[in-house]
Formats: C-alpha cells, structure tokens, sequence
C-alpha cells in the first residue's frame, strides 16, 4: 500500500477524537450531535424518498 500523508491525518485525528470520548460511540456521537445543535449552519432532512411504481411492484 502506498503511504498517504492525509490519510494518515485523517486517521490521527479519528483515533485523538475518539480517545477524547473513552472510544465510546454512544458518547462520540452524543458529542456531534450536540456540535451539530449549536451550530449556526443550516441543517437539511430531505426526509423519506418515495418508492417508484416498479419497485412497489406495480406497473405502470
């Protein structure tokens, strides 16, 4: 495999993030969700997609 320097950043700072948090997910993910609360960025949910009428098994 072929080193890759931002690779090995990106892995340094996941194995640091998760270390803050005891590399518990519950609380990894409680953390980013709480970021993500107070944070002043527009969040979109684009919500549930419609299955189409083929896939539902009812042609057209």
């Amino acid at each position: 495999m072929i080193d890759d320097p931002i690779v090995e950043e990106i892995r340094r700072f996941r194995k640091e993030h998760a270390a803050q948090y005891g590399n518990n997910l519950q609380r990894i993910v409680e953390a980013l969700r709480e970021k993500e609360r107070l944070s002043d960025r527009v969040r979109l949910n684009p919500g549930p997609k419609r299955l189409g009428e083929k896939v539902l098994g009812k042609e057209a």
